[in-house]
């Protein structure tokens, strides 16, 4: 093992070497860099440059372009001090060769006259413009040459994030040495042959790639003093690949572990039991409906249980799909029980469910925070005894010490927090149900790959018919009396309309930064007494008691409220068919995800739509944008891969919803397809060894556990 004392450059520098004794170091640089988060010869090597400077295109004096990057060779031909005032200082040289000739300008850099004498050959590089009949470079880069037809070769230079104290040449020398010297010695984690299966399934998944991924030691050194484009893009394909790779093969571990530690009961679909299922429908399945029913059916078959994300646009038919998985746990002789996140939607499932199951021999139950004492009792105690076979409710499903005599399935509807803990507390003398989580946000295929990689994945695109058409208008408060007077118009034929803003109340405090921001406090004031003064107004939001916005939410679907002034709180869980306008106000603060759903409110009958989209405050260029793709999009799918482009993974998921680690040198956005590749050779490799205990992989299946061990319960971490 290295020794933290060895001498500062000497022979026996290991991975391990601190910081300090690394060659030119020593403590007061090494605390400067360790704010970079490094610690030692290792983490030296691994701190990946966050972007590259590609040298100028040489070029001759003819074909410059204003704006454009460009390099130049020639010889200093004049030379002279522009101003030599102190502070204020100009010094102006002429560069010629045989295409013409450059002024270059620099500014307060008096040293440039010992530089640039007559007849020294140089390399200007720089972005010029034009000044006068001339193009000209203003403080362009300068490299002196020995003889004008001596050009060194262009280096691509790497770009390292920084911190206070240090510059980008340190770093650069600093892991540009240390990668040199020490890259040899990291353990080689991808054999030979896994490297060449990596390859060949990358340009499966058309990704541009000659030969094998390159060795680990040969990445770092071309990532950290690339020769080439060629040699850069190869080793940045290498790590790219590495990073992925052993996130899928955790992701997969941790699928696997489901199908072998867990058990379910196996309810199959008999071709007589789906007959029975789908006459039960009162239309006709959709394409999409029928493909994903058909993959739900062949993992309800399984003996361990299914683990399936069931993602689709709003008014895609995902309840359809819902009913049909409870209806064949039940045709198998099991319960199944859905939970919704509000009262309101789980009163509107039950109904859907009584109607559908009207006349049959199935029983339906309700289980939710307004039943009285007596009424829980009995839902309860029916449960048990096997009497309910299907049991709608909220998170009292979970905490509110309920037993099922036989549990086959659990659908969570808009339930983004269900996890491992909630899981276990649904569990049935050992046996797990069957689990199939409904979400309304579209995902885009690279993050369902990467948060949701250990559960399975459908998707609802296509839209039954009968669905109402939605126009959405961007607009500016020059519209709003022409808005509120169309609002009027609606309610007047016996529409509702939404009215959301982003906050629920003005700071108080003087000057508290924000105070331009639509309050909906304030916004239901201003409509009861101005706008919509005449038409019955409802107020809710967050901060009121449950009790109080359940009984909002019920009087605005029983239509005894005409507009429902909201925030958020209505994305979710709430379902009126005769709702068909919706105002959003600082639309700017919100995800487009957000505004997807929050659209998808309206129109959920056979009328036709309506949305208002206001800002508030200044805009920036990016609020411009997105806003510009809400209005003249309406696909979901569409709108999120969108809004991933545009925010990113992080802004998009949180870190803390990932609960996984942050990429380190992969892109999401931009490295779909090798994410595809890695997922598909993961998988592989898992399905033949699924400890990964092959000959060349310990150091692979380390490196798995270390990074993701504990975040997916895999076992001990390495």
């Amino acid at each position: 093992m290295h020794s933290e004392t060895d001498p500062i450059g000497g022979d026996e520098q290991t991975l391990l070497t601190p910081l300090q004794f690394l060659p030119g170091m020593g403590p007061v640089r090494a605390q400067r860099f360790g704010r970079l988060g490094l610690r030692n010869a290792q983490d030296v090597m691994f701190l990946f440059p966050r972007d590259y400077e590609y040298p100028a295109p040489t070029a001759t004096v003819d074909s410059l372009e204003e704006g454009e990057p460009a390099a130049l060779v020639g010889k200093v031909v004049d030379a002279e001090f522009v101003s030599r005032r102190p502070g204020r200082s100009m010094f102006a040289a002429l560069i010629q060769n045989e295409s013409g000739v450059v002024r270059t300008l620099f500014f307060n850099q008096p040293f440039r006259a010992d530089q640039l004498e007559i007849d020294q050959a140089v390399l200007i590089s720089g972005t010029p413009k034009m000044n006068g009949m001339r193009m000209e470079f203003v403080h362009p880069k300068v490299t002196l040459l020995d003889d004008a037809e001596d050009v060194p070769e262009p280096r691509i230079l790497p770009v390292y994030p920084l911190s206070d104290g240090i510059k980008q040449s340190e770093v650069r020398r600093v892991v540009a040495e240390t990668t040199e010297r020490l890259a040899d010695q990291l353990v080689e984690v991808m054999p030979d042959s896994l490297r060449h299966a990596a390859a060949h399934e990358l340009r499966q998944c058309g990704v541009a790639l000659e030969g094998d991924l390159v060795k680990i030691a040969t990445a770092l050194k071309s990532l950290h003093q690339p020769e080439s484009r060629e040699h850069l893009l190869a080793a940045r394909m290498r790590l790219v690949f590495q990073e992925l790779l052993v996130m899928q093969l955790a992701l997969a571990m941790r699928r696997r572990k489901l199908t072998t530690d867990l058990h379910s009961p196996p309810l199959a679909a008999s071709a007589i039991i789906d007959a029975r299922i789908v006459n039960r429908f009162p239309f006709e399945l959709t394409g999409d409906q029928k493909t994903v029913i058909g993959e739900i059916s062949r993992d309800m078959a399984r003996q361990f249980p299914m683990n399936r994300l069931l993602q689709g646009d709003v008014g895609s038919g995902k309840t359809v799909v819902a009913v049909y998985a409870m209806m064949l746990a039940v045709a198998n002789g099991h319960q199944a029980a859905l939970m919704a996140p509000t009262e309101v939607l789980a009163r509107q499932h039950f109904q859907t469910l009584t109607e559908i199951l009207a006349e049959s021999r199935v029983s339906v139950g309700l289980l939710c925070g307004s039943l009285t004492t007596s009424e829980r009792r009995s839902v309860i105690e029916s449960t048990a005894a096997g009497s309910i076979d299907l049991l709608v409710g909220t998170q009292a499903l979970i905490y509110g010490g309920i037993d099922f005599k036989s549990l086959g399935l659990c659908v969570i509807d808009e339930q983004h927090k269900f996890g491992v803990a909630q899981r276990v507390a649904l569990r049935s003398g050992g046996v797990d149900p069957h689990y199939l989580v409904m979400s309304a946000t579209p995902i885009p295929r690279s993050v369902a790959m990467t948060l949701f990689g250990d559960v399975e994945l459908s998707t609802l695109r296509e839209k039954p018919p009968g669905r109402g058409k939605v126009s959405t208008y961007l607009a500016h408060d020059g519209w709003k009396d022409r808005w509120w007077t169309f609002v009027r118009e609606r309610l007047d034929e016996g529409r509702q309309v939404f009215v959301v803003a982003p906050r629920v109340s003005i700071p108080t405090n003087e000057g508290e930064a924000g105070e331009d921001v639509a309050s909906v406090e304030a916004v239901f004031e201003d409509l009861c007494n101005g706008a919509l003064a005449d038409y019955r107004l409802g107020l809710l939001h967050g901060r009121m008691h449950p009790e109080e916005k359940q009984s909002i939410m019920e009087a605005f679907a029983a239509g005894k409220i005409q507009v429902l002034v909201s925030t958020t709180v209505i994305e979710v869980g709430i379902n009126v068919p005769n709702a068909t306008v919706m105002t959003i106000l600082g639309a700017q603060r919100f995800g487009l995800a957000q505004l997807h759903q929050l659209r998808g409110r309206v129109a959920r009958g056979g009328h036709e739509g309506h949305v208002g989209v206001f800002t508030d405050g200044d805009t920036s260029p990016e609020d411009n944008e997105r806003l510009q793709v809400f209005e003249q999009t309406d696909d979901g799918f569409e709108l999120a891969e969108a809004d991933f482009r545009l925010r990113g993974p992080g802004d998009m998921l949180g870190r803390q919803q990932s609960g996984l680690p942050p990429m380190r040198i992969a892109d999401l956005i931009r490295d779909q397809d090798v994410l595809i590749a890695a997922r598909a050779i993961a998988q592989s490799m898992i399905d033949a060894d699924p400890d990964l205990s092959g000959e060349g992989l310990g150091e692979l299946r380390s490196q798995v556990l270390r990074r993701y061990g504990k975040r997916m319960n895999l076992g001990d971490v390495a």
